[in-house]
């Protein structure tokens, strides 16, 4: 391995970054059993890693895989294809006005049952009223 080809691939450095993508895509547990493993057989490796998993809040959030996942999934990566992510961006926006357009019919159908229920209950009020016998004066 020269030179050039350490600088082609990254760098040195970029087999710690690989390792902490690999890392974070199992999750919490990944990173605590990478811990114990340094701990037993290189015991400064595993200090190494504990410090950076509390330096980096790692040990204490909540679900560090969920969120990165979540940011993952709604962050708009370009494909590098203008024509594909025109396409893309013209299909979610489609896809986001017919979801309001279907929820605002849901909506819509909610409000018309509702309102046939509260016109039943008005109905059946005023035939059972009308069915009751006039009080009479004695």
């Amino acid at each position: 391995m020269n030179l050039s080809s350490t600088a082609a691939s990254g760098g040195i450095l970029s087999w710690p970054r690989q390792a902490e993508a690999w890392l974070d895509a199992r999750g919490k547990p990944a990173w605590i059993a990478a811990m114990v493993l340094g701990f037993i057989f290189v015991w400064p490796v595993g200090l190494a890693l504990l410090a950076y998993m509390i330096w980096s809040k790692r040990m204490f959030s909540r679900s560090t895989c969920a969120t990165r996942a979540k940011q993952m999934f709604t962050t708009a990566k370009s494909s590098g294809n203008s024509a594909f992510d025109a396409y893309k961006a013209d299909t979610l926006r489609r896809l986001e006005d017919e979801q309001v357009a279907f929820e605002s019919f849901l909506q819509r159908l909610r409000e018309a049952k509702d309102k046939q229920e509260f016109d039943a209950f008005m109905d059946d009020r005023a035939k059972r009223r009308d069915d009751l016998p006039a009080p009479t004066d004695a």
